[in-house]
């Protein structure tokens, strides 16, 4: 492939933060940092969707990834990024082959959208950036985090597997048959850090509300082994706004307490409100006040939302919808 950039590369911000850079730059020092290792590495990949699609029934039963979504593995090579059955220091996921009622093709700007806001704005750990496959359509690439720095793997288990959740052992619906309560009594069971993984936890749960990510389910959340051979909570994964796809999905993926107790707020009400979050915070052993703090960010960053959402690869149409669902979800646990 020839070293000229594509015209149909944006201009004047990050692929990966959306921050301002200059013209005929696509990543910023950062990003090159933090996600190429200091490698100059190019935007584009070497290869189309169709040959994506070949790759990824050559490797789907040799490489381990969990999840449902069209997925492969990469690793960089002389700079490049090229597709890997072993030692893969990246995941790619290109629009979905599956049509969606609402905006498919702006799938892959809606999850590094989500990502960086998370991440730049929100104080969640994650890692994110957007590439294109060489005919022009975007595609998603995360950096993986279960890998050392010598790119050996590190142990991770999510929530279904720490709570011996399977298909065969709890149905179909296994991902879904818990609440995010329950979430916390994972944690406090596994993590010697709970203390501090738990506020965490609790951002994480409430950043995928107020996006609309209808989607965070057990296998979203996971124990990730540290270096001195303990676990604790993975940077979060799987964030996007769900619900500016699938207009008519719940809410939540998982209720927000075990059984059958819901607060005064949410019998009056019937969505959640701030009552229920401070509820959830309190049953997890997070103070009244800090949890209140968590709640109120997501109001004072509204500014900061808009600017991150207004410089992605979302299309005017999604940005619109993208910001919509945050100001109705905001608006929710403002009271």
């Amino acid at each position: 492939m020839s070293d000229k950039t594509p015209d149909f590369l944006p201009e004047g911000r990050c692929l990966s933060t959306l921050q301002p850079i200059k013209e005929g730059v696509h990543f910023s020092a950062t990003a090159v940092r933090e996600l190429w290792g200091g490698h100059r590495v190019r935007p584009v990949l070497d290869f189309r969707k169709e040959e994506f699609l070949t790759i990824q029934r050559e490797t789907a039963r040799r490489i381990s990834i969990s999840g449902v979504q069209d997925k492969i593995s990469l690793r960089l090579d002389r700079n490049k990024l090229v597709p890997t059955e072993t030692r893969g220091e990246y995941i790619l996921k290109p629009v979905p082959l599956a049509n969606f009622p609402m905006f498919t093709a702006d799938i892959p700007a809606n999850e590094h959208v989500s990502m960086q806001l998370a991440s730049q704005v929100f104080g969640i750990g994650t890692a994110a950036n957007l590439v294109y496959f060489a005919d022009g359509e975007p595609a998603y690439i995360t950096r993986r985090f279960d890998r050392d720095e010598a790119g050996l793997p590190l142990g991770q288990e999510d929530f279904c597997q720490l709570s011996n959740r399977s298909p065969d052992s709890a149905g179909a619906n296994y991902k879904y048959d818990s609440s995010y309560e329950e979430t916390g009594q994972i944690l406090r069971r596994f993590s010697p850090s709970y203390r501090i993984d738990v506020e965490k936890l609790f951002r994480v749960i409430v950043f995928n509300y107020v996006i609309g990510n209808g989607d965070a389910h057990l296998k979203n959340f996971s124990l990730l082994e540290t270096p001195f051979g303990d676990f604790s909570l993975s940077p979060a994964y799987d964030l996007l706004a769900t619900s500016i796809h699938l207009p008519d999905e719940t809410r939540t993926a998982l209720n927000l307490f075990d059984g059958d107790f819901e607060t005064e707020s949410h019998r009056l009400n019937a969505y959640y409100k701030r009552p229920d979050f401070i509820e959830l915070a309190t049953r997890f052993g997070i103070t009244e006040g800090r949890a209140l703090e968590d709640l109120k960010a997501f109001d004072r960053q509204k500014d900061a939302v808009v600017t991150k959402v207004d410089r992605s690869l979302l299309s005017r149409e999604a940005k619109a919808a993208y910001l919509a669902l945050y100001e109705d979800r905001s608006k929710a646990i403002r009271t």
